[in-house]
């Protein structure tokens, strides 16, 4: 069985390790251009797929038949070749954030839900929502509810980043400032990379129960694999993959004065895991051009420290490294 994931540019993707695990079929990716697509779904040797951005609406006119909830979405995420050689479409991203906003433990019902941003994600997020008694108000930039009016909504009880707004490579910038809402219950943003948005690391500070999207990627993912393989997978295997990559995902970092043995023990581990070591003097060193004693000697402590953040901040936008760090980096709250 030919399974896959088609896109334009997909980069690094989870998702051939979560369909590794959800069933005996192979993943390939499969990164095509606009004008390709048509000629790919028609001819392609594969029994089901996967379908990502920018091509969720793009394949509609190329199917057959679409689930319910496709056509109530107008988006497909999950493509399946029938026997007969027709083309099912699906999308299992509804399940997906369904299943999330359930494991958050967070009850919409009656309550007031902000959903940022218009695009394809928020009109899954707002159907859910809507579904289970919420009142959805979706913010846009030019929309009647938009950034520039959002005291209207100030009692809002849950907050659902649905931009891209945080994502790897930008990091650090959060859509919406949380201390604006003072009855917050729960924050939720469907980026799964890096695992703690600005907007996430914003709630951990203010104490608002807050989660990412690795577990809505997985997920959807094992309903995807539901349709693949025609056999039904218990729910308890989401779990059990969302903890293997979130673990697998996350920087080991380690941080220690001058000789207390961090990087000896970084690269054992780097070497055991089958990860990379960085060294965050190394990456000062190259950003600043030049020795770390000379930075002090010329600029002072402050400007190392500035060196410093610019450093952690490259090496903690990757995944699954080993990071050796000095002691000084915890005296900056800036770094967390």
């Amino acid at each position: 069985m030919e399974c896959g994931l088609l896109g334009r540019k997909l980069g690094h993707s989870y998702s051939p390790q979560i369909h590794a695990c959800l069933g005996d079929y192979s993943y390939t990716l499969f990164e095509k251009e606009p004008e390709e697509v048509e000629d790919f779904l028609k001819s392609g040797d594969f029994t089901g797929l996967n379908v990502t951005i920018p091509y969720k609406k793009t394949v509609i006119p190329y199917l057959d038949e679409l689930s319910p909830a496709a056509k109530k979405l107008g988006a497909v995420n999950t493509v399946v070749r029938r026997e007969d050689g027709t083309l099912f479409g699906h999308n299992t991203d509804y399940f997906g954030f369904a299943s999330l906003l359930k494991r958050s433990g967070l009850d919409v019902a009656g309550k007031k839900v902000l959903v940022l941003g218009s695009g394809g994600a928020s009109n899954t997020v707002t159907a859910v929502l809507t579904g289970l008694g919420a009142e959805a108000v979706v913010i846009s930039r030019s929309g009647e509810n938009n950034y520039e009016n959002l005291q209207r909504h100030e009692d809002a009880a849950v907050i659902v980043n649905a931009t891209p707004v945080g994502m790897y490579p930008n990091t650090g910038v959060s859509p919406v400032d949380l201390k604006r809402f003072p009855k917050l219950e729960g924050v939720l943003d469907v980026i799964y990379n890096p695992a703690r948005t600005q907007l996430l690391l914003d709630a951990e500070a203010l104490h608002i129960p807050c989660a990412n999207g690795l577990w809505m990627l997985v997920a959807q993912a094992k309903e995807s694999a539901e349709y693949f393989t025609g056999t039904s997978i218990d729910d308890a295997v989401i779990a059990k993959i969302y903890g293997t990559l979130a673990a697998q995902m996350a920087n080991i970092v380690l941080i220690g004065m001058p000789g207390c043995g961090k990087s000896t023990v970084g690269a054992l581990l780097a070497d055991r895991l089958g990860r990379k070591l960085m060294d965050a003097d190394e990456e000062i060193v190259r950003l600043a051009g030049k020795p770390i004693p000379q930075i002090f000697a010329e600029d002072g402590e402050a400007v190392f420290r500035d060196w410093e953040t610019k450093a952690l901040s490259q090496l903690g936008k990757q995944s699954a490294l080993v990071i050796a760090t000095g002691g000084g980096c915890v005296t900056q709250p800036r770094n967390y």
